[in-house]
């Protein structure tokens, strides 16, 4: 093989390697681009919370109960207030049973 021929061969691996080299940088910018993070992002969350109620439910199915169980003491924890509120007025209303303290009255 002559010079000149080795020289043309490495051209020609030169420009391949060049060409690889460039399809390589513009597929790596192309993943880390601002939008394809971003879509990647909101992929996976998606993803996550659809596998979360998947398993929320097959485990309602499992443990009817315990899942109503949960589910009540989190409404009751989230109105505790009006709830405390109402328990009050109630205990007030039954607990003052004096005549001259009628609901009814206007005096």
């Amino acid at each position: 093989m002559s010079e000149e021929q080795a020289y043309r061969d490495a051209v020609v691996r030169a420009d391949a390697a060049r060409a690889r080299l460039r399809d390589s940088a513009e597929a790596a910018k192309a993943r880390v681009a601002p939008a394809r993070l971003k879509q990647d992002a909101k992929d996976k969350i998606k993803g996550a919370a659809l596998n979360a109620v998947a398993k929320g439910a097959a485990q309602a199915r499992e443990r009817p109960y315990a899942i109503g169980g949960a589910v009540v003491a989190l409404g009751i924890y989230l109105a505790r207030r009006p709830l405390l509120n109402l328990f009050q007025r109630l205990y007030v209303r039954f607990a003052e049973t004096h005549p001259e303290h009628s609901e009814t009255d206007d005096g």
